[in-house]
């Protein structure tokens, strides 16, 4: 009998026999429990565990790629047989290599994804609670309460108003500007014709002779016989 016979022979043997108490409570326990299934966390937690191992299988593999291509080199012309030999298995351990690559790929991306959605669900969860709150607070806001309430901003700002406007008018007698504006006018054309009327004034010619201010001729010929006596005076001395 074959090996997969016997197998089959004995699950049809034991499905057969009659299960106890304890063990169906026990199996429906763990049914529950498989039911469940693990959290997100741990889901994750055993990913990376999973991607832990195969990279130390990696550099496991890596090295015993590197040792077996070393014997090949060394025995290639000493023992051929060996060196075949090591080339098998170093050709063996890089298939498993590039499968132990592809895994990583996929547990990664699993891994990814289980992460995101585990994100998205806190999101979601978040705001949810958020949105209860916030539906919670406006529970409590009386509608008819805010109306009246910006009523009676309204009305007090609109008294504020009216308070600074009264505080704000001068005391005392008031007069009207265009009247002001008009007297101001009529002193400027004053003073305007006061000026037209020095301007117009020009100053009188004088009747009387002015002194002249040039040298009279006997006092100029008295000066010049001063000076020819004083010349022959000096001229007799000198001789």
């Amino acid at each position: 009998m074959s090996k997969v016979a016997k197998l089959f022979k004995g699950a049809s043997s034991s499905s057969g026999s009659k299960p106890s108490k304890s063990s169906s409570g026990s199996s429906s326990k763990g049914k529950h429990r498989s039911r469940a299934g693990p959290t997100p966390q741990e889901a994750i937690h055993k990913l990376r565990e999973t991607e832990e191992m195969l990279t130390k299988k990696q550099e496991y593999l890596e090295k015993k790629i590197e040792q077996e291509l070393m014997t090949a080199k060394k025995n290639g012309t000493k023992n051929k047989r060996v060196a075949l030999q090591a080339l098998k298995r170093k050709k063996r351990l890089e298939q498993q290599l590039i499968q132990i690559d592809g895994t990583l790929s996929t547990i990664e991306f699993q891994r990814e994804a289980l992460e995101n959605a585990n994100t998205n669900m806190e999101v979601l969860k978040n705001m949810g609670m958020a949105a209860k709150a916030i539906k919670g607070v406006h529970e409590k806001i009386d509608m008819d309460n805010i109306d009246s309430l910006m009523d009676d901003i309204t009305e007090q700002q609109q008294i504020a108003q009216e308070i600074s406007g009264a505080i704000s008018q001068p005391f005392g007698d008031e007069f009207d500007e265009d009247e002001l504006l008009a007297e101001l006018e009529e002193l400027e054309q004053e003073d305007l014709e006061e000026s037209m009327k020095n301007m117009g004034r020009l100053p009188s010619v004088p009747t009387s002779k002015l002194p002249s201010t040039r040298p009279s001729h006997q006092t100029t010929t008295k000066k010049r016989v001063e000076d020819e006596d004083d010349m022959k005076m000096l001229a007799a001395w000198a001789s």
